[in-house]
């Protein structure tokens, strides 16, 4: 538990540093990996990437 805890503290916060609303971008986040989205474009989720829809 405190691994995964660890994990999601560290994503949340780099959301924050980059001005990035942090439930806006998990929750795009995580759709669009619930809808099949491709390992070798995994770069282009993360927080610095996020363009609010």
């Amino acid at each position: 538990g405190g691994d995964t805890w660890a994990t999601i503290s560290s994503l949340l916060a780099t959301a924050r540093l980059n001005d990035v609303d942090p439930n806006a971008w998990l929750t795009q986040t995580l759709e669009r990996i619930a809808a099949g989205w491709p390992n070798k474009d995994i770069d282009a989720l993360m927080p610095w990437n996020f363009a609010s829809p």
